[in-house]
């Protein structure tokens, strides 16, 4: 995929999600129908905040090649201050995470296509200090 086309898909770049209108129910990834109203539904895409906290995680020690410079690294599980959960890499030191701490979204680099290719950014977490 070109890199222009790539940059333009806005789920890359931000935390998008979907909020029902009807049952004011919120859903990460984004939905197209509601599972509580079904056919009632009312979806409308949102940008989530990003401001949440830690519910779980686990520090990974042994990762595929790609990531040995971030070895070892956390990945967590986030309640975000709307209710909804996300799975995403926790931006710290392993021995600063706890249970229960504040984090927020932050702009990252994800990886690249070797040395001179594509550099692909997205969405993780950093403690909110």
């Amino acid at each position: 995929m070109l890199p222009r086309f790539w940059r333009k898909i806005k789920y890359r770049y931000d935390l998008v999600g979907s909020y029902c209108e009807n049952c004011q129910s919120f859903f990460y990834p984004p939905r197209n129908l509601c599972p509580h109203c079904r056919r009632r539904s009312k979806i409308k895409e949102i940008p989530f905040d990003g401001k949440g906290r830690v519910l779980s995680y686990t520090v990974v020690h042994d990762a595929p090649e790609e990531y040995k410079e971030e070895k070892p690294y956390v990945v967590a599980l986030i309640e975000l201050e709307n209710g909804v959960r996300v799975i995403s890499q926790l931006v710290c030191d392993p021995e600063e995470v706890e249970i229960g701490m504040e984090v927020k979204k932050a702009f990252r680099k994800y990886g690249e296509d070797g040395n001179s290719g594509i550099i692909y950014y997205g969405t993780k977490f950093v403690p909110d200090n």
